[in-house]
């Protein structure tokens, strides 16, 4: 057998026995420092305007999370960590 077979039976047999309960697939959890989203925003030269349209959030939403009275959760939360080590990831990704 090939190792694209034995690779394809192996997430069959996997999927499988998830899908009667058998067993887990493996989740791996990233921890992130809580971001300082005025600084991540301001290295991207973007306004606050700007900055919220291109992660898609509101501006008020942005400025809670600037003024700390909110904190980003979940997927923003990764999103402005890409962000925080590469400033013009969105922008470079997203923007034709």
């Amino acid at each position: 057998m090939s190792d694209a077979f034995k690779s394809i039976e192996t997430g069959l047999q996997e999927a499988l026995a998830h899908a009667r309960g058998e067993r887990v697939g493996t989740v791996h959890e990233i921890e992130l420092p809580d971001p300082d989203v005025q600084a991540i925003r301001a290295r991207t030269g973007l306004s606050q305007s700007e900055f919220a349209r291109s992660i898609g959030v509101k501006k008020g939403t942005l400025l809670n999370w600037e003024q700390r009275r909110r904190s980003p959760e979940g997927p923003a939360r990764v999103l402005l960590a890409l962000i925080d080590k590469d400033p013009q990831i969105v922008q470079r990704t997203l923007v034709r």
